[in-house]
């Protein structure tokens, strides 16, 4: 019975060490590592010009994490497709918070993808997907997959602006 029970928590213990719920999950870009840490959020403008509006920009601008060790590391992305972290920080703007992600270190630049976040302390991880929650009520849908071929704004960009930000350069067509 002894040898069993002991057998049943080494499989339990391994399946919580390779669970993705524990963890950040790697998406197998170049560079990147799992990354979780305290950190204070911070308005990148404030933080590096003193340029400094009330409450971090109510969600205009970008926000970023400065470590303990002082590193400011820019907070680019959360888990909706092709939308940022601002609004799953800034509810905690000039706070400390608990992120789980991924570092990306690239020679030009070093940035981080939240993927989940808490308040030191707390118990419960929140997934950052605030981007689609605030995307689905904004346009009274159901979901917000593949928002970025729904939404009015961004087809505006691309119809002015082209799929890579310069008109005069046009991708090769998919295949």
């Amino acid at each position: 019975m002894g040898r069993f029970r002991s057998l049943a928590v080494a499989v339990v213990l391994c399946l919580s060490a390779a669970s993705p719920s524990f963890a950040a999950q790697k998406w197998g870009i170049d560079g990147e590592m799992v990354a979780q840490f305290e950190a204070k959020v911070v308005d990148l403008l404030c933080e590096l010009r003193g340029d400094c509006p009330k409450a971090c920009g109510g969600g205009k601008r970008q926000l970023g994490l400065v470590r303990d060790d002082g590193t400011l590391l820019l907070a680019v992305k959360s888990n909706t497709l092709f939308a940022g972290a601002t609004l799953d920080l800034l509810p905690y703007c000039g706070e400390r918070v608990e992120v789980d992600g991924l570092i990306i270190s690239h020679p030009a630049m070093v940035i981080y993808m939240l993927q989940r976040l808490r308040k030191p302390g707390a118990t419960e991880w929140v997934r950052a997907t605030a981007f689609a929650e605030d995307w689905k009520q904004r346009n009274n849908a159901e979901d917000a997959k593949r928002w970025f071929r729904r939404d009015g704004m961004a087809n505006d960009v691309i119809r002015t602006f082209g799929k890579v930000g310069r008109p005069d350069i046009v991708p090769p067509p998919s295949e």
